[in-house]
Formats: C-alpha cells, sequence, structure tokens
C-alpha cells in the first residue's frame, strides 16, 4: 500500500456521479510524461485519483475521489481521457459496463410481453402502434443495448470485475418488466431473430443463392409476400456475395420477417436503402407486428442486369449526385468509370486518373490507422491544409492509434473518406458516404466534401440515398431509372430541381422543405401537401410563400 493511501475503485455508488474514459489504444504512459497524474489537484492532496507509472499499459483513474476538474483531459496529449459529469446521479441504474474508465450504459429500453412492441433500433412501437424514437451519436450505446435484451450480451450491473450470475441478475430487476423479460430468455420461452447492424459482413457468413438461404429459413409461411414487399423476385438466382450494400440489407430484413420467433431484432434498418425503399422496409416491419408478440429493432450486362448511360458532361469544381433505387446500376456505373468493371460494347471511357472509395468497405491492413495514412497518402497526410479541411473535422486524431481492423463501420467509414481524398486525382469517385454515419457526422461528412472538391477545382461522382445529404452536396444529378436488378438507363446529368423532381416522381413521393429549419421532409401520403405538390408536378420542394 502507498503512503498516499490505495486507489479508491469506481464501486456503484448513492454519490453523485461522473464517468471517467480512458481510451486503451490512445494512452501512452510511456511517451507522455504522467502529465495527468501530475497536475492533478487531487493526487497533489496526497490521494490516489490517477494510478499510473512508466511501466503501465493505462491510467486508471478513481471516479470516487475525482473532482470533475479537467485539467487531466487538457493536459493528455493524446486525448485520451474524457471526464463526464452526469447530470443526475444513475448508480444505482447500470446496466452494463464493459470495463474499468469505459463505456457504461444507464437503465434500458423496457418491452412489454404479452403485448404487440416494435423497436426499430431503438424506435418503441407500443400496442397502439405509435413510435418513439430513441436517437442517439454513434457508440451511445443503442447496440448494446440491443444485444443485452437478444440475450447475446449479459448485463453485468456495472460490476465489471466480479460479474452477477443471473439469480442476482433477476433480483436487480424485480418488479419491473425486464423481470419477466429476462426471465423468459434464461427458460428458453423467448425466440430471437436478430437482423445484423453490419449487413456487409453477412456474404462471410452465408453462402448460396438467396432463393436457397431464403427457403432454409422460411418457417412462416409469408416468404413470397415478403420476396415482393422487399422487391427481391429478381434477385433469387444471385450469389449472395453478388449483392449490393442495398440488396443485402433488404435479403437481411425478409430473411427475418419470414422466420417465426418472438422477438425480432432490426439493427439500423434503413442504411443503405433509398427512399422508397425505407417506407417499403418500415411498412413490411408495421405490418409484421399485427401477428407478431414482440418486435425489437434497432451498358453493362451483369448476368440477367443490363444498364445502359446516356451521354453527358462534367465540369470542374462540381459534384455530381447520382440518384436511383438500389439496384439501377449506380455502383455498376462507379466501378465502370473507376475502371474495376469494362464495359460490354467497346466504348472510349475519359481518360483520367481516379480515386474510388467504394460502397463496401473491408479492413485487410494488419497496423494502426497512423502508419496506413502514412503509406497510403504520405504527401497529403502531413499537409497543413488537408488537416485543416479534411481529417480535422472528421476527427480523426481520436483514430489515428487504433488498429484498422477493430474499427467499426463509422469510425472505417471516414478512414475511407481520407484515404479517398487524400489521393491526387482529378475524378473522385464515392459510393453511399453516409453509411455508417450518425446525424451529425454525416453533416460533417458533406461539408468535408463539398470543400475539399471546390478548393481543390476538381469532380466527384458521388452516389448517396441520405436525402438531406444528397441535396447539400449535388451541383448536378444523374437519375437511374428502370427496373431493379433486371434493366436501368442512367440519364445525363440535369440541374438539382429538374433532376430531384424526376427522381421524386418515378418513386410517387413528395418533400417540402422545412419553414423553419429549411430541411428537406417527406410529405405523408395524401396529405394535403402531398396532393398540391403532385397536381402541381413540384415533387420537390414547394416554396413557401
Amino acid at each position: 500500500m502507498s503512503r498516499k493511501g490505495p486507489l479508491q475503485k469506481n464501486e456503484e455508488t448513492d454519490k453523485p456521479l461522473r464517468i471517467a474514459i480512458v481510451e486503451k489504444d490512445r494512452c501512452k504512459p510511456k511517451n507522455c510524461g504522467l502529465l495527468c497524474k501530475r497536475s492533478c489537484p487531487v493526487v497533489k492532496m496526497g490521494k490516489q485519483c490517477i494510478v499510473v507509472e512508466t511501466s503501465s499499459t493505462i491510467a486508471e483513474i478513481s471516479e470516487v475521489l475525482c473532482i470533475g476538474c479537467g485539467i487531466c483531459v487538457k493536459k493528455c496529449p493524446y486525448d485520451a481521457i474524457k471526464i463526464i459529469n452526469l447530470p443526475s446521479n444513475l448508480a444505482n441504474e447500470t446496466t452494463h459496463r464493459y470495463s474499468a474508465n469505459s463505456f457504461k450504459l444507464h437503465r434500458l429500453p423496457t418491452p412489454r410481453t404479452g403485448e404487440k412492441v416494435l423497436i426499430v433500433d431503438g424506435f418503441v412501437i407500443p400496442e397502439f402502434f405509435q413510435v418513439l424514437g430513441l436517437v442517439g451519436t454513434n457508440g451511445i450505446g443503442k447496440s448494446t443495448a440491443l444485444k443485452v435484451l437478444a440475450g447475446k450480451l449479459k448485463p453485468n450491473l456495472g460490476k465489471y470485475d466480479a460479474p452477477p450470475d443471473w439469480p442476482s441478475i433477476l433480483q436487480y430487476f424485480r418488479g419491473s418488466e425486464l423481470q419477466n423479460y429476462f426471465t423468459k430468455i434464461l427458460e428458453d420461452n423467448l425466440k430471437a431473430v436478430v437482423k445484423p447492424q453490419y449487413v456487409d459482413q453477412i456474404p462471410r457468413a452465408a453462402k448460396g443463392t438467396v432463393e436457397s438461404l431464403l427457403s432454409r429459413k422460411a418457417d412462416k409461411g409469408n416468404r413470397e409476400q415478403v420476396q415482393k414487399d422487399m422487391e427481391l423476385d429478381g434477385l433469387l438466382q444471385r450469389q449472395i456475395e453478388q449483392l449490393s450494400g442495398g440488396e443485402l440489407q433488404r435479403f437481411a430484413i425478409a430473411m427475418c420477417c419470414i422466420q417465426k420467433a418472438d422477438v425480432y431484432m432490426f439493427d439500423e434498418p434503413s442504411s443503405y436503402l433509398d427512399v422508397k425503399q425505407r417506407l417499403r422496409a418500415a411498412s413490411l416491419i408495421r405490418d409484421m407486428i399485427a401477428a407478431t408478440t414482440l418486435c425489437l429493432i434497432l451498358s453493362k450486362n451483369l448476368g440477367s442486369f443490363k444498364l445502359n448511360v446516356e451521354a453527358g458532361d462534367f465540369s470542374d469544381s462540381e459534384i455530381i449526385v447520382m440518384l436511383g433505387e438500389n439496384g439501377t446500376g449506380k455502383t455498376t456505373m462507379i466501378r465502370m468509370l473507376a475502371g474495376s468493371l469494362k464495359p460490354d460494347e467497346e466504348v472510349e471511357m475519359p481518360n483520367m486518373t481516379v480515386s474510388y472509395k467504394p460502397q463496401k468497405i473491408s479492413p485487410k491492413y494488419e497496423n494502426i490507422v497512423r502508419h496506413m495514412l502514412h503509406e497510403k497518402i504520405p504527401n497529403m497526410y502531413m499537409h497543413p491544409q488537408f488537416k485543416s479541411d479534411v481529417m480535422n473535422p472528421l476527427m480523426m486524431d481520436q483514430l489515428m492509434d487504433r488498429e484498422v481492423q477493430t474499427l467499426s463501420g463509422g469510425e472505417l467509414q471516414r478512414v475511407a473518406l481520407v484515404l479517398c481524398l487524400g489521393k491526387t486525382a482529378s475524378v473522385y469517385l464515392i459510393d453511399e458516404p453516409s453509411a455508417y454515419l450518425d446525424s451529425e457526422q454525416r453533416l460533417h461528412a458533406a461539408k468535408v466534401i463539398k470543400r475539399f472538391i471546390m478548393h481543390a477545382k476538381k469532380t466527384a461522382f458521388v452516389v448517396e440515398h441520405d436525402f438531406i445529404m444528397a441535396t447539400y452536396l449535388a451541383d448536378r444529378v444523374i437519375v437511374f431509372d428502370g427496373e431493379p436488378s433486371v434493366q436501368a438507363t442512367a440519364r445525363r446529368p440535369q440541374n438539382l430541381q429538374e433532376g430531384m423532381n424526376r427522381f421524386l416522381k418515378m418513386l410517387e413521393i413528395t418533400f417540402r422543405r422545412d419553414t423553419e429549419s429549411y430541411r428537406p421532409r417527406i410529405n405523408k401520403k395524401d396529405s394535403i401537401k402531398d396532393i398540391e405538390q403532385k397536381k402541381s408536378g413540384q415533387f420537390f420542394f414547394l416554396d413557401e410563400a
């Protein structure tokens, strides 16, 4: 024991709490001079609030002794420390914590057994079908909560060093509806079906055609209807690894809906889907509740598909957004422009240098992000202008010392954007830059792309389904129309108003501009606004007087 006394452990107490987070990948006691410990006023008073030595692998901070001054946060040269002062005492409501000085989840969404309830990535629909949206940034605990409710993650109630057994957990939740819920999980009286968050990883776990995989799991008698609703009839003979991101998402949703279960979980069911298909997926999930006990969510010829491309042009300092339903060839055209796919006919492709960010990002690099950037984009990686315009807004400093293969989907997306924009090229091809990013990060990414293209006087072709991001980025748009997964035509580039109007007319959806935020909003079907805009032919934004 030190003369200054032992470290006060971070035990759950009734005292006002704060959470101390120390990032394992960023904390470097051997290189920092232990500035956090040396500058801590509590340590100077003789108490062991921060315990760390040069031989330590990570600093330990006592949340009991910490006064929340934030000095260690400012002094840490690697931004490894965060001190979060809680607005109220939640110590007795901790559901799960992964380790000391790490993420902590308080409380849980409460599904009510015996009623018809829907939770879509945090959206709760009780028996009267009212949707409650739980909105949060990436890493806020939505998927962790779903894992706990699915029975895949045993809640430790914050006692990470001595996890409680199930009787203790049930005792903790006694008197609540969660007690009955977890009891059913333990007694195997609850069958759960989960739609995973990262659908682009499905081909690694499943092999075969879409039809064979669906028929293997279908036991609900609704397969044909679900296939029709999710527009999978034209994909039945496709191998699973040949599906695009949107097609994989529709397949994953269908795979859940055709199985008999007590609990259905959909983690981020809208990723990769266009506006029309998001509404279709929402409608399918809502219709499914009626028979469900509980629902938890969080010119190139490719086989039978043919793509025709109309002649067009592009100029410097211009962003052209590609709009179309999933399966109409947007990614195919991007790949042809990138040179990774050859057109069937002898068409002379433009002679240009391109930088390509693919739709599906599969990390293969076996080192940290810093080394990869230094190896892939050595000139731009340290350039002051590139750092201020691209790397800083995308918060790359937080990822520099992380292993590439341990990054989440949103973190990989940010790294892929930096790599794409960091390569010297005349044309930048960016396929779905918003995938796995939260709403705040999408706005940052859109601003980064727009600023970079304007300053560098380059051209960008962007595939994007997020309507706010697409309208912000687009100077002109290319509309893809036709029959998804069968044949489609890429129309010549049009201005934003004409292109959006044409695209939305195909989908029979109208958008208005919100009078306060000026953001695009979908009009409810057959509402007064919807009818007025359709009659006037203005599917995209009806300007307010």
